[in-house]
């Protein structure tokens, strides 16, 4: 399977993106996805993810009630809605699929994921 994460861009602190990640090659509707994110110098980190249902969610402490992370089985894609976004925000986002069909837990751990995308750069100005 391969994805695509697009969406990001420059916005200003305060504003908001929507990242997309659309699977191509074998569906990812039975599976949880995730994004994470990587800041120059840092470790990837874990962002959010969602069940294959939708029914589950999860997220970091930093993004909670800020970022919305859903998904659209009929298009084999899904989401991150990032409102209020700050600087610290910036980095390279990915979106993964999980190793696991129809579980409704949702990792937040890297090696749970077995497919990633390119990424996606997101940078938040002052």
């Amino acid at each position: 399977v391969q994805l695509q994460a697009s969406g990001g861009g420059l916005v200003q602190a305060g504003g908001s993106l929507r990242l997309s990640c659309a699977a191509s090659g074998r569906t990812i509707s039975r599976h949880a996805i995730g994004w994470f994110r990587q800041a120059p110098g840092k470790e990837r980190e874990f962002v959010a993810a969602i069940s294959w249902n939708g029914s589950n969610t999860r997220y970091a402490d930093s993004v909670k009630g800020r970022f919305t992370i859903s998904r659209d089985n009929a298009k084999d894609t899904a989401y991150l809605q990032m409102n209020s976004l700050k600087l610290e925000d910036t980095a390279v986002y990915y979106c993964a699929t999980d190793r696991i069909e129809f579980s409704n837990y949702v990792p937040p751990n890297l090696n749970a994921y077995a497919y990633w995308g390119q990424g996606t750069q997101v940078t938040v100005s002052s």
